[in-house]
């Protein structure tokens, strides 16, 4: 009979406690699955207070680095968080003694996942980091494993829920950002400091990890642009249900004849593609892949349940004997990527304009567009009401003026944009939304 595999845990929070109790109440089924049993012998964490579980029997370690160097555990579990110490070297001694280890710890991966990787290969030990990246969507292992034999040419989606609820409760309310994200850190999806998830990085750290498993590149956050949600205003949500569009933080890596573009910001996306249904909190993955339809994965991206799942399902695949390369293909054989100049991105742009009421306006805009060879889609005007209750007449008020444009590139954009506002007929900076089509 085969001996269980016996799991150490370093970090008994929500998704900790979690997995203790989930190797417990599935501990039949995991066996059945697995093909042998599964145990958690040891665990370390901040302080021994009482968690509502039954650790009898269970030995209690000093510190992460003790855990990893016990001799009694075969597969060491990170649960602790942070990008460097102590999770870090716990992880890095643990590959180095040849046992197997299961994190759900993105920042590390993203900033050390190639070093752990290559530890991982020399000591024949597994590296499995599914709930890293939107929790209990299994998108890793099927970019990793279940497409292994499928050519990639862009994966995105909606990755971080904080800003997909903040954006969903702005557009059915008609709510701005900061009534939203007020109500987010009151309901506890949004942090005090809520820089990191609302001003993208999050998503990108989450992209990195997707962008290498999808092109066969190194981990770099930085070759990442990022732009958050700051910006969106109800004005650009109720413009985006007008002309068939809904708005989502999306972080999208696509492999283009100048290499793979790595992008994190607000996306106009049409109302009739997978990814426009996702509300709330919750997460969603598209997969673009040669000679197949689009793979649209969805699921709770975040929470206790739904991460600690995630990782028992990687423990179950250590316990089988998987041992799969940690990103797809040796870490010697990923390809060094750099930050693609977002002035290439092509692509079609919503704008918003704070046009001045003046005779000469529209076509000085439309010139202006004309010598950046780009063009409309469509353009919509919306008219306001210049005179008083008693109908006496007011100084004229700019006039919101939206242009979708055709395929262009950013820099043609930017271009344009910067020449109307030195003719001086615009009122503001102006909102610049991308297009992500189906």
């Amino acid at each position: 009979m085969v001996a269980p595999l016996k799991v150490g845990i370093a970090g008994l929070g929500t998704v900790g406690a979690e997995v203790v109790r989930l190797i417990e109440q599935q501990g039949a089924a995991l066996a059945a699955r697995s093909g042998r049993g599964v145990r958690v012998v040891a665990v370390t964490a901040r302080s021994k207070k009482k968690r509502g579980l039954d650790l009898r029997g269970v030995d209690w370690a000093e510190s992460p680095q003790a855990l990893a160097e016990d001799s009694n555990v075969d597969c060491f579990v990170e649960l602790m968080g942070g990008a460097d110490d102590p999770a870090f070297s716990a992880i890095e001694t643990a590959l180095k003694a040849g046992k197997s280890v299961v994190t759900a710890n993105k920042a590390l991966i993203a900033k050390h996942g190639l070093r752990l990787a290559k530890a991982a290969e020399q000591h024949g030990s597994a590296l499995n980091y599914e709930a890293a990246v939107g929790a209990a969507i299994p998108v890793i292992k099927t970019l990793r494993e279940g497409l292994s034999g499928t050519s990639v040419n862009r994966v995105y989606g909606i990755l971080n829920g904080t800003c997909n609820y903040i954006l969903t409760r702005m557009e059915h309310e008609g709510l701005s950002f900061e009534e939203c994200l007020k109500d987010a850190q009151r309901l506890g999806y949004a942090e005090a400091n809520p820089s990191f998830d609302v001003d993208g990085h999050d998503t990108a750290q989450k992209l990195a990890i997707l962008a290498s498993l999808a092109f066969g590149t190194k981990v770099a956050q930085t070759a990442v642009y990022v732009e958050g949600i700051s910006s969106i205003t109800p004005e650009d949500l109720r413009a985006a249900e007008e002309l068939g569009y809904r708005v989502k933080l999306l972080g999208v890596a696509v492999r283009t004849a100048k290499g793979i573009e790595q992008r994190v910001h607000p996306t106009m996306v049409p109302k009739s593609s997978s990814i426009a249904q996702v509300m709330g909190v919750t997460n969603a993955v598209t997969i673009d892949g040669e000679g197949i339809p689009p793979i649209t994965l969805v699921g709770p991206g975040a929470g206790g349940a739904a991460t600690a799942s995630a990782v028992v399902a990687d423990i179950a695949d250590v316990a089988r004997g998987i041992r799969a390369t940690p990103f797809g293909r040796p870490v010697d054989s990923l390809r060094a990527t750099t930050k693609a100049p977002m002035e290439r991105h092509e692509g079609g742009y919503y704008i918003r304009l704070l046009a001045r009421d003046h005779a000469g306006t529209a076509a000085t805009i439309a010139t202006r567009l004309a010598e950046q060879k780009i063009s409309l889609e469509s353009i919509v005007q919306r008219h306001r009401n210049d005179g008083d209750v008693n109908g006496s007449a007011k100084k004229a008020s700019p006039v919101p003026v939206i242009l979708i444009t055709y395929a262009t590139s950013e820099d043609a954009v930017h271009r344009a944009l910067k020449a109307v506002q030195r003719d001086r007929v615009i009122s503001g900076r102006p909102q610049v939304i991308r297009i992500e089509k189906n």
